[in-house]
């Protein structure tokens, strides 16, 4: 099994730059299959969500390759309208595939994706939206069956929800007629999205705002696009260079995506400065304890980055509330920090961190994609050797998390060892 071995106690200094973004790629590589040419998507990290996406994508008679960063996808020829089970038990964006098969096929067959086990994810929004759009959707054995021909509608979220605005907007450029999406989400990976889509001849419009309208039906020709860098990878090397101490510089990524971010580093005590795709970061000795931080869909404070800025703000002086209102199972990490030496309370949603003065390197175990990330960020900064397991669900978000380390100076290796868990 592969490990990472931290050697922590160091301040970083290095400058990294950034992989395309995760949460962008997966939709848009769904999005190639409503494409009759071919697509060629340019930084497209090599995370084991997006081999699973590609996967995917061969099985419903997709032409895929991949040379570096590049991928190529001609779905001009489709053979299948259906996900194996095996396939959609591995990542929760899985479901976004329903919007392209049903708009491309006219029907669809999946069962319920996976994913990290972060609470409850229903898919009810997803569902509700497309059949806002003419879907008939029923459930037979364990199985969503779909079929239906889509029309423009006017879809209402009740929830901001990313993938159920992605699935609508993807659905929604092979109906026929307009559809309005309102209560969209407003992620930066939605407007990349949008991009991706006009690219191939759709006509969206309205992404980064709450209302979104597409005007469908257009023929889709092949096209080339290039993902926007990963905003939750950027938060996660400037949480380990304010937990480690030192400087760095993170390249290739927008400072406006994640904006809410950097103030909380900026206002514990690091020094931030940003220009168009470089952020630079300076961390004090010591931080301080911030304002209660609370998640919150974008423009807020982002799940995603709740556990890796948490890992830096365990030796913060003071104390830090984290108010989690995304999802229910977002604290999963802090036992293994724990381990470590952090101090830190749970009731709820609620966790409240109280600064140690330092952190000790401990065998621990990545217990979801984010929550693993922290762990590393936790690692730099402690003193000793931390020994990270379970690195299935940090591969899933991060090409190469050791070597990005390394960039920044950090010690950091991995390693295959037998593991048996804490």
């Amino acid at each position: 099994m592969s490990i990472l071995r931290i050697e922590g106690g160091r301040p970083l200094r290095g400058s990294v730059h950034v992989q395309g973004a995760k949460n962008s790629v997966l939709p848009i590589l769904a999005g190639t299959f409503l494409a009759r040419g071919v697509c060629v998507v340019h930084n497209c990290p090599r995370l084991t969500d997006v081999e699973y996406t590609l996967s995917i994508l061969k099985h419903l008679g997709c032409r895929v390759g991949r040379e570096e960063d590049t991928v190529t996808v001609d779905a001009s020829d489709p053979v299948a309208a259906d996900v194996p089970d095996n396939l959609m038990r591995q990542m929760r964006s899985s479901v976004v595939f329903l919007g392209p098969i049903l708009g491309r096929m006219g029907r669809a067959e999946l069962s319920y994706p996976g994913g990290c086990e972060l609470g409850p994810r229903p898919i009810d929004l997803h569902l509700s939206a497309l059949r806002a759009m003419g879907a008939d959707i029923r459930e037979e054995g364990g199985r969503l069956v779909c079929g239906g021909r889509l029309t423009g509608g006017d879809v209402t979220l009740s929830l901001p929800s990313v993938g159920a605005t992605e699935n609508a907007m993807l659905a929604a450029v092979a109906a026929e007629g307009i559809t309005t999406i309102t209560n969209a989400a407003r992620e930066p990976e939605l407007v990349d999205l949008q991009a991706f889509l006009n690219t191939l001849g759709a006509d969206v419009r309205g992404a980064g705002s709450s209302v979104i309208t597409i005007r469908g039906g257009r023929p889709l020709h092949g096209g080339e696009h290039t993902v926007i860098a990963d905003r939750i990878v950027a938060c996660t090397y400037l949480s380990a260079v304010a937990a480690a101490g030192g400087e760095g510089e993170i390249t290739g990524v927008d400072w406006r995506h994640l904006s809410t971010v950097t103030a909380v580093l900026a206002e514990a005590g690091c020094g931030v400065t940003s220009s168009p795709d470089t952020i630079a970061i300076t961390a004090p000795p010591v931080l301080k304890g911030v304002r209660p931080i609370r998640t919150a869909p974008y423009p807020g404070f982002p799940t995603d980055a709740q556990a890796v800025v948490m890992a830096a703000l365990c030796k913060a002086q003071g104390a830090t509330v984290f108010s989690e209102n995304m999802f229910d199972s977002r604290y999963r990490h802090v036992d293994e920090l724990s381990r470590m030496g952090a101090d830190i309370r749970v009731e709820g949603r609620v966790a409240v961190v109280y600064g140690v003065p330092r952190l000790s390197g401990a065998r621990v175990c990545s217990t979801d994609l984010r929550g693993g990330a922290a762990l590393a960020v936790a690692g730099v900064g402690a003193e000793g050797t931390t020994l990270l397991g379970e690195l299935q669900h940090v591969d899933r978000g991060y090409a190469d998390l050791a070597a990005d380390l390394r960039a920044l100076g950090a010690d950091i290796r991995r390693e295959e060892r037998e593991w048996s868990g804490t």
